[in-house]
């Protein structure tokens, strides 16, 4: 069973920039579909951005494409979340995720489709 811990979280001014990484150990995440989500107060988890097993393949919510980039360093067990130009609408418990569904390709944005998550890192940017 893979174990996933979230780091690099922070408070930051807006404009600035974050870079979220997820280590992973117990299993190698070589062959799982990789998702970062977050959470706001008082509202649902939401789908933030996804990559497939080779990382040739990846999704991202409208509300951050262009500002945020996933990448994952299958040598070092890892993925990450580069977040630059970050907005007060960004503050968030930030997760990552990890799928092993075939189903993955045509429900990436739903939770449901993830069967392990780590504990999460808190996100705060101030205007």
């Amino acid at each position: 069973q893979v174990q996933l811990v979230e780091s690099g979280g922070g408070l930051v001014q807006a404009g600035g920039s974050l870079r979220l990484s997820c280590t992973a150990s117990g299993r190698t995440l070589r062959n799982l579909k990789m998702g970062w989500f977050r959470q706001a107060p008082g509202k649902e988890r939401e789908f933030v951005a996804g990559i497939s097993e080779s990382g040739h393949i990846t999704y991202y919510a409208d509300s951050v494409r262009g500002r945020f980039t996933i990448i994952r360093d299958n040598a070092k067990n890892a993925v990450h979340l580069q977040m630059n130009n970050l907005q007060t609408e960004d503050t968030a418990v930030f997760y990552c995720a990890a799928a092993s569904s075939f189903a993955w390709r045509e429900r990436y944005s739903s939770p449901a489709q993830y069967n392990t998550w780590g504990q999460g890192t808190q996100v705060t940017v101030s205007s």
